[in-house]
């Protein structure tokens, strides 16, 4: 069951990532500050950390499909979303072996892993010359917002998904 669940969910996040601007007030979006949602992202980090044993690399393969996804639908640059969510995925699932899985330290594997995506994508496009916003105003404008944002969506959906997820994880071990 869920390896098709997961996919659709990963699918509908897609689709939802390029709505979630036109969710937020008008004095927030023609603001200074820029807001980039990585709901997929979130979600993949809750499968890292509940779905994935410390043998299986399901997280980081879905990063790699729907980076490219991304990558294709969102952005000009083709392949920085898929690296940067393959690398970022994989390397959360190699911290996982640190910490219990609870919510506390998974809080702060999103929070590790959703800060390393989003200045590795930064510093991509600085070096394509996509963007040239100093690291201060990146920080403050982008950063900071991204990260408060990405927190609140991991916040919400954590508590939805992760007792499913868990039992997915179960149900795989079991066949």
């Amino acid at each position: 069951m869920s390896r098709y669940v997961i996919p659709l969910v990963c699918l509908f996040l897609l689709v939802m990532q390029g709505m979630a601007m036109s969710l937020l007030p008008a004095k927030l979006v023609y603001s200074d500050l820029l807001i980039t949602p990585h709901w997929i992202l979130i979600f993949l980090f809750i499968i890292a950390i509940f779905y994935d044993k410390d043998h299986t690399y399901h997280a980081v393969w879905y990063g790699l499909m729907f980076g490219l996804l991304i990558d294709v639908v969102y952005t000009g640059v083709l392949g920085v979303y898929m690296i940067t969510y393959t690398l970022i995925i994989y390397v959360v699932h190699g911290l996982k072996k640190l910490v219990h899985a609870n919510f506390p330290a998974a809080f702060l594997l999103a929070v590790i892993g959703l800060i390393l995506a989003d200045a590795l994508l930064y510093i991509v496009y600085s070096f394509v010359q996509i963007t040239s916003i100093s690291w201060v105003d990146y920080g403050l404008l982008r950063l900071l917002p991204t990260l408060a944002a990405n927190m609140i969506f991991f916040t919400l959906l954590y508590p939805l998904v992760k007792e499913r997820v868990y039992d997915w994880s179960e149900e795989i071990s079991n066949v």
